[in-house]
């Protein structure tokens, strides 16, 4: 079993900026409308709602604030395998906000998106905005 980390043990890491974006996140963003800033305004506001230390993973419950009042829910899963940085797996509007998922379940979300459509990159690749 891999070494369990806390949120706030990984802050830091994604202040530095030494985080990865996985494509679903990319994905995401561009099916759904928010921004590599949204998910890390809302991975600094958030808080654990799973840990999955089998996996070395966690489901951590953010906002996306729009002033004056507006709150939107967003699902960010964090992997912390690597000593040095702090992968962003996913990142998902979800329907029920405060639900937490199975890891069978956690892994149907990162494999099927329901009926969101499959988005893929077309341009030239060094141009691509989320290059790894």
């Amino acid at each position: 079993m891999g070494k369990l980390r806390r949120l706030q043990d990984l802050l830091p890491y994604i202040r530095e900026g030494r985080y990865r974006l996985g494509p679903h996140v990319a994905k995401h963003m561009l099916q759904e409308g928010f921004t590599e800033l949204d998910v890390l305004r809302a991975l600094e506001w958030g808080r654990e709602l799973c840990v999955y230390p089998e996996d070395q993973r966690m489901l951590v419950l953010g906002y996306m604030v729009f002033p004056p009042r507006l709150k939107l829910p967003l699902h960010v899963v964090l992997e912390y395998a690597k000593p040095r940085h702090v992968d962003i797996v996913t990142a998902f509007i979800p329907k029920e906000p405060y639900r937490v998922y199975s890891k069978r379940r956690l892994a149907a979300i990162l494999r099927f998106d329901g009926a969101l459509e499959e988005v893929c990159w077309t341009g030239p690749k060094e141009a691509h905005p989320f290059r790894g």
